[in-house]
């Protein structure tokens, strides 16, 4: 199979609270970036338990889906890799209680979409804003459409 060809499939989040939206800042191989909660869909997790789960361990927030927003590709430039990432828009953010991060998030921060623009070199791709903007401009979908089902 020379031509085989194994995408990464990747979850990621939209939090909004009071203007502004949650992202974090963590430690890559291009150095430190800016990026939404995100991350890897573990074996035997659906989209939206691995949303979930990578919003917990990158920022400390236990979050409640409200929708899906969009599926999109990317392929870094770096590696050739394309990844396909699920995004979902939540609600009800908990702060949990000594919650411990990833060892390569600095931190979770609150940035509006201007605050994000002003830091455009630290994005981690072109989808963080991509994601986001299409959120602002059309909201989420029902969050069924970001269900996959056996």
């Amino acid at each position: 199979m020379d031509n085989y060809w194994a995408p990464h499939i990747t979850v990621a989040v939209i939090l909004e609270q009071d203007g502004k939206y949650l992202f974090v800042r963590e430690n890559t191989d291009q150095g430190i970036r800016i990026n939404q909660p995100a991350g890897h869909v573990e074996a035997g997790e659906s989209l939206a338990q691995a949303a979930c789960r990578e919003t917990l361990e990158e920022t400390g927030y236990k979050v409640t889906l409200a929708g899906f927003v969009s599926l999109s590709s990317y392929t870094a430039p770096s590696n050739g890799t394309t990844y396909f990432r699920a995004t979902f828009s939540a609600k009800d953010a908990k702060q949990v209680p000594g919650a411990r991060l990833d060892p390569d998030i600095i931190e979770p921060i609150w940035l509006s979409r201007e605050e994000l623009e002003q830091q455009k070199a630290a994005w981690r791709s072109p989808l963080v804003a991509d994601v986001l903007d299409q959120y602002i401009k059309h909201g989420a979908q029902s969050l069924e459409l970001g269900t996959l089902h056996r």
